[in-house]
């Protein structure tokens, strides 16, 4: 593992010195619990003190990476070079009204926030309370789950850019399928590209505990029975147009095929297990033996919906 050279980072350490970490594993704060090192990590524990990392950060032109929940990344074994930020900004505010709505910051865990809207009979987020990651992952990339998805709960996204930040209304962001401006910016022509999710407010629906909590454990049942348990990175590809990458991969006999202590589920073909002590490298080998097999058997090109972080 090569570590970047001397990186500017004093100031940061001057700003933040109790919160500087070198050289530390990534792997425990990835949900597929892979990945080697960071050169530096920091953690936000706020909307502004996020805000205030990546001022320096951008002032200082360092490389850097924001990991949330970890849930769709797959940090490569020879780690992350520059600065890694962990957000952890958790504040969450409810609102009464018509609709009645919720602002969070964008490190709340997704699912947490559904479930604490169902708690107060808020209902709209069903959808959410079995999606992995955080808030500002699913503002990111328009997640979604059992016919719902961010571009339909979202009101706005508080952006930050190097020229400051504000409220995005959910038709600047862009929405596709599991996609955004923020996912497909390029750097050189548009600001999106160099931007970071600091909050967001969400609208929903007036309901009861018992309807809303019903409707949730229908959706954790459906997952449980049709998801592997295990730590994976979540859905590893998209779902071409028309059909599943599950149903493809299955198609193409690759379930429970493995590399290493790496497996392609037996449960569920979009799924790739970690078995223990698995290299980022045997899950990138079975990523690549998917979409070839599945382009020659199919004609079909699997895109990834994981993100590959790190040295590759």
């Amino acid at each position: 593992m090569m570590k970047s050279p001397a990186l500017p980072v004093d100031v940061l350490l001057t700003r933040f010195s109790n919160k500087v970490k070198e050289n530390v594993p990534l792997a425990p704060y990835t949900s597929a619990r892979i990945g080697g090192p960071a050169d530096y990590l920091i953690t936000a524990h706020s909307s502004d003190e996020l805000a205030e990392i990546m001022k320096l950060i951008w002032q200082q032109r360092l490389p850097y990476f924001i990991l949330g929940g970890g849930s769709n990344v797959l940090v490569s074994d020879q780690g992350v070079r520059g600065i890694t930020v962990l957000n952890r900004a958790k504040a969450v505010r409810f609102e009464d009204g018509s609709p009645p709505k919720v602002w969070a910051e964008s490190g709340v865990v997704f699912s947490n926030l559904a479930n604490r809207c169902a708690s107060k009979g808020f209902a709209g987020l069903e959808w959410a309370a079995t999606v992995p990651g955080t808030v500002g992952g699913a503002v990111h990339g328009n997640a979604g789950a059992f016919g719902g998805d961010m571009s339909g709960n979202l009101m706005w996204a508080e952006i930050m850019t190097e020229a400051g930040s504000e409220r995005w209304p959910v038709e600047k962001l862009e929405y596709g399928y599991r996609t955004s401006i923020l996912k497909h910016s390029d750097p050189s022509t548009s600001a999106a590209a160099k931007a970071i999710v600091l909050s967001a407010e969400l609208s929903l629906k007036n309901a009861t505990k018992e309807e809303v909590s019903v409707k949730i454990g229908q959706f954790s049942e459906r997952r449980k029975s049709t998801q592997p348990p295990g730590a994976s990175m979540g859905s590893m590809f998209k779902n071409p147009s028309g059909d599943y990458a599950g149903r493809l991969i299955e198609g193409a006999g690759l379930k429970g095929t493995r590399i290493g202590s790496a497996e392609i589920s037996t449960v569920h073909g979009n799924f790739f297990i970690n078995h223990g002590k698995t290299k980022a490298s045997d899950i990138r080998a079975l990523i690549e033996l998917a979409q070839k097999t599945v382009e020659e058997k199919f004609e079909v090109s699997l895109e990834l919906e994981i993100e590959l972080a790190g040295e590759w």
